[in-house]
């Protein structure tokens, strides 16, 4: 199937007017001139690589729309399943968390996202549009669910590891009195309520050594299985060496420019969100993603929450920054995908799954259509050839 006169996406440039060719499910082929005989004509769209995302939050939100409002989970993730394949992301980590019940109800304890890790390994292999991966968020003073994933790195079932703090205090949620009005504002209580909250968090943080020990057992386990390990919101330059120490290769969402150059110095790739990099800012008022790739200290954008900012947010970047389309469509395609060891996909080069993203950019980027192993997975109809679901 030749797909021509695209703008095609290359690792290190633009084709203006190119053509590439799929069999079976594979990049067989790529042009510098469109095809002389195509099977679908992009006129000028581009075609990008499929996005590859390490941190997606949107399952417990699927499953759980509203508090203590539950969803059957295989209904969750089909649909889930969709939005993501209608966005172009084609490799998903599904970021579960291990929190114990911290105001989210019970969709981030350890007994529902270890329900959620066994229906998607059922359903990923035959019933689901992308590639879907377990990305196991674990919170280091939860030491109830300490055996349970090192249950799973020895069974095989995660992917991804990210270590985690959020005592207020540090990280994320290092403006104490902003994090307090948060919980009382998202947990309908008075300041007082939301602050005596905050100092038993905080004592228990200080009187507990458990943290540490878990912090280190997790790190061993998740090594000696060759899962990736991530630690989450750095927030100085001391603790990204530190968990640089333990075999940590990404920092995701560094909260401050030092920790982020600290990562970078030491090799760790950087991850930030994409919601961040499309408005500017961070919600929680940490390091802005465009400041950071501004500074060429980010390599990676996540959908966190929002996975519609993928696009966007990587042609915001290409617009405002340097490198142009290569360099901030390598930040949702090949980096992560180098990131995380997935050596077959990431990029338009033949020999490499042909997961394929077709967009527009005008005045605001749209998603026209997503091929995920050369199948068709998402269309919006408006791409002439590319109306029904096809496989090549």
């Amino acid at each position: 199937m030749w797909l021509s006169d695209f703008e095609v996406v290359l690792r290190d440039r633009v084709i203006p007017r190119g053509a590439v060719r799929i069999e079976g499910g594979m990049i067989a082929e790529i042009r510098e001139e469109p095809a002389a005989s195509a099977d679908v004509n992009g006129d000028g769209r581009l075609l990008l690589p499929g996005f590859v995302d390490m941190h997606g939050d949107m399952i417990e939100r699927e499953i759980e729309p509203r508090l203590n409002v539950r969803f059957p989970l295989e209904l969750s993730l089909f649909e889930l399943d969709k939005k993501l394949a209608g966005n172009g992301i084609t490799t998903a980590f599904a970021a579960l968390s291990f929190h114990g019940n911290n105001g989210y109800g019970n969709v981030r304890s350890e007994e529902h996202s270890r329900s959620i890790i066994q229906t998607l390994i059922e359903l990923r292999e035959n019933d689901l549009l992308v590639d879907h991966r377990v990305h196991a968020r674990f919170e280091i003073t939860f030491t109830h669910a300490r055996a349970v994933i090192e249950d799973l790195l020895r069974a095989g079932a995660l992917d991804l590891v990210s270590l985690m703090d959020h005592t207020p205090g540090q990280g994320q949620y290092r403006d104490v009195e902003r994090h307090i009005e948060t919980i009382a504002r998202n947990n309908k209580i008075t300041l007082e309520q939301a602050a005596r909250r905050v100092r038993e968090r905080i004592e228990y943080r200080t009187q507990s050594n458990d943290a540490v020990d878990n912090l280190e057992g997790i790190a061993a386990t998740a090594r000696d299985h060759g899962v990736i390990i991530a630690s989450h919101d750095d927030d100085s330059a001391e603790k990204v060496a530190i968990v640089e120490g333990l075999g940590a290769r990404i920092s995701e969402f560094p909260v401050t420019m030092a920790a982020a150059q600290e990562a970078r110095k030491l090799g760790l790739a950087t991850a930030m969100g994409a919601p961040n990099a499309l408005r500017g800012l961070s919600y929680s008022g940490n390091l802005s993603a465009r400041e950071a790739y501004e500074h060429g200290i980010l390599d990676i954008l996540a959908s966190d929450y929002h996975p519609a900012s993928m696009l966007p947010a990587a042609i915001a970047l290409a617009n405002a920054g340097s490198g142009g389309l290569p360099a901030s469509v390598a930040l949702i395609s090949a980096n992560p995908a180098t990131a995380l060891k997935l050596t077959d996909r990431g990029a338009i080069e033949v020999g490499l799954r042909a997961d394929l993203v077709v967009a527009e950019r005008g005045r605001l980027p749209r998603l026209r259509a997503t091929f995920s192993r050369g199948k068709l997975v998402y269309s919006d109809g408006t791409v002439p050839g590319l109306s029904t679901p096809t496989t090549i």
